[in-house]
């Protein structure tokens, strides 16, 4: 059974940093495309980061101060947040599709058959 388990996220001034991390268990993680998402307050989830098969992608929004990690051997997923302004606020999903599912490892957050963890509040005040 596909598990993905996010740590707690936290509040922060802006310009602060944060480091999340996502347990995964139940598949093995090369079969899979992986990826961090967010939901802010009135708008759908949205990509943040993906590991793709050409790279990591990153969303333009968070170019230059996130970074997406992978200790394959703790079967975790990180995203590093540096530089974090108030607009980052809101849920943040570690998301995983099998590989076949998605050419490339491109995948929406719409994707039907994706998994999710349960998500993780992030808090950035100004």
């Amino acid at each position: 059974q596909v598990q993905l388990v996010e740590s707690v996220g936290g509040s922060v001034e802006a310009g602060g940093s944060l480091r999340l991390s996502c347990a995964t268990s139940g598949f093995r993680v090369s079969d899979y495309c992986l990826g961090w998402f967010r939901q802010t307050p009135g708008k759908e989830r949205e990509i943040v980061a993906q590991f793709r098969s050409d790279g990591i992608y990153y969303e333009e929004f968070v170019q230059g101060r996130f970074t997406m990690s992978q200790d394959n051997a703790k079967k975790t997923l990180y995203l590093q947040m540096n530089s974090l302004k108030p607009e980052d606020s809101g849920t943040y999903f570690c998301g995983a599709v099998e590989s076949w599912r998605a050419a490339y490892c491109k995948w929406i957050a719409a994707h039907p058959l994706a998994h999710w963890g349960q998500g993780t509040e992030v808090t950035v005040s100004s």
